[in-house]
């Protein structure tokens, strides 16, 4: 027994240098960490238990049958973040530089059924080189069954991917699928095809980074929804997320300790908004305040900085939280902060969170750009997402909420349980200015009269009672006890049951 013991844990040593240690060096040498290391530090400690150890690839082409490598360039098991369980699979670049091969790719899709299985989240951390030549088609199957797994996924359990070295041509789907994507800046990248094709085929010269790099994928693509200065940073952070997720689309969110009083008033809030409509504010200033310890994880923090998501805990509770934020655009709704806030309103809805609607949007981005970019139909998936979401909704207009907009964004008339408003609110077809103008055109030349009649229109329609008397706003409250309002609105809708008719699934306005 002893020596069946002794090969055994000299089996084990072997399967955890990978590729050996003179890559294991390479790896360190690129600040990069091995796929074991980077799965101890993202779960707690002690708690990994590796699937398929010694796992080894079948193919016998190009001399391949010579150097079989035991655990196939990929890591895969389970452990627990904070004491709740996930699923992970780490990409090894030390062996075939993390290359997908068939039983590669059967380790990973293996995770992801017993992930489905069991009702927890996945994360996959990506580091390869992409299909594994050698394989040839087989190699492509592999990446097709796991395709097929993230689609099943979606919407079950949580998925998160960590793009933490290359990830190329059809491996990006994978990730591309899954709920949330975190990069590693200058070291990270993800593209369909890399610069060396683009420069045959279009003949433009781009470095990897500018293609696929994380600053391009955060700011300007939106495919990925944080980047981090290094891989422990990362792996903190994903940590981090996941303490915000329910493990599954059955469970209820987490609920975490909280030492912050939920009837807590904050006087800060009656000045926040500035007396003059045209002068912005910061939105998060109100987030935080409103936040569980000003506890605030944002989303896409990079992209579309016109809307803000992201996710606070009331009351110890996960709460998705969507804000138009004055600062930028003046809160305009345009083409990006539609894709940007339809996609979390939707995961929200996906994992029963419930969601908090902070609205001061004076309308949609007007411009040819907008237009031809398809503003409407990127306008409508928001309108969309808030519509078919049966999760509690709660909205705060603090400001503006003029035409189309308004009813975007969560309004009483898409199922928004509790509306309120503060009295600095404004709801209307649009400003006075704009109103007034074209009410009474005839009087355009006489300056008097016109101000006259904007003073008129702003005294009967730029405030919330008007909606208020409508039912259309159920209370209008004082900013200083928004938090006690939000928080007794959550709890009083704990137990909301709300159901869409039968469908095979929507068409959503992609």
């Amino acid at each position: 027994m002893k020596e069946i013991l002794h090969e055994l844990e000299s089996r084990r040593e072997a399967a955890r240098m990978g590729g050996g240690q003179r890559r294991i060096d390479a790896q360190h040498g690129k600040g990069k960490l091995t796929a074991r290391e980077r799965v101890e530090l993202l779960l707690d400690e002690g708690s990994f238990e590796e699937f398929d150890m010694f796992v080894a690839h079948r193919c016998a082409d190009f001399g391949m049958e010579k150097d079989r490598t035991a655990g196939d360039g990929v890591v895969t098991g389970w452990g627990t973040i904070n004491g709740r369980m996930v699923y992970v699979f780490s990409q090894d670049f030390t062996v075939f530089g993390g290359s997908l091969s068939e039983t590669h790719a059967q380790k990973i899709c293996k995770i992801m059924d017993m992930a489905m299985q069991n009702g927890a989240p996945v994360i996959g951390i990506n580091d390869s080189g992409g299909a594994r030549i050698q394989e040839g088609v087989a190699s492509l199957a592999g990446y097709a069954e796991v395709f097929q797994r993230n689609i099943m996924a979606s919407g079950v359990v949580p998925q998160i991917s960590v793009i933490m070295g290359p990830c190329a041509g059809g491996a990006v789907y994978s990730p591309a699928m899954t709920d949330f994507i975190f990069m590693v800046k200058d070291s990270s990248y993800m593209f369909v095809t890399g610069p060396d094709v683009v420069k045959t085929v279009t003949n433009e010269v781009v470095t990897a980074e500018e293609l696929g790099g994380a600053s391009t994928h955060t700011k300007k693509s939106s495919v990925a929804d944080a980047a981090f200065d290094n891989d422990v940073e990362t792996l903190s952070e994903v940590r981090r997320l996941v303490d915000f997720l329910p493990l599954n689309n059955r469970s209820k969110v987490p609920v975490r300790p909280f030492f912050d009083d939920p009837g807590r008033l904050d006087s800060s809030l009656d000045t926040l908004v500035p007396n003059n409509a045209n002068t912005p504010y910061d939105m998060h200033e109100l987030i935080k305040k409103l936040a569980d310890e000003g506890d605030f994880y944002e989303i896409q923090a990079e992209f579309a900085k016109n809307i803000v998501t992201g996710f606070v805990r009331l009351e110890g509770s996960t709460v998705g939280v969507v804000a138009n934020q004055p600062m930028v655009l003046a809160g305009c709704l345009d083409i990006d902060s539609s894709r940007k806030a339809a996609r979390f309103v939707r995961f929200c809805d996906a994992f029963e969170i419930p969601i908090l609607t902070l609205v001061d949007v004076p309308g949609f981005l007007p411009g040819t750009a907008q237009e031809y970019g398809g503003v409407i139909k990127h306008g409508a998936k928001l309108l969309f997402a808030y519509g078919e979401a049966t999760v509690p909704k709660v909205t705060v207009i603090t400001r503006k909420a003029y035409g189309g907009a308004y009813d975007v964004m969560a309004s009483k008339h898409l199922r928004g349980d509790f509306n309120y408003a503060w009295p600095s609110a404004e709801i209307a077809v649009m400003g006075a200015k704009g109103a007034t103008e074209i009410l009474y055109r005839s009087e355009l030349g006489d300056a008097e009269k016109i101000a006259a009649r904007t003073a008129d229109y702003e005294s009967r329609f730029a405030n919330p009672f008007v909606a208020a008397e409508r039912g259309f706003i159920d209370e209008v409250i004082a900013p200083h006890s928004t938090r006690k309002r939000v928080c007794r609105a959550f709890a009083s809708l704990r137990g909301k049951a709300l159901e869409n008719p039968w469908k095979k699934h929507d068409n959503i306005p992609l």
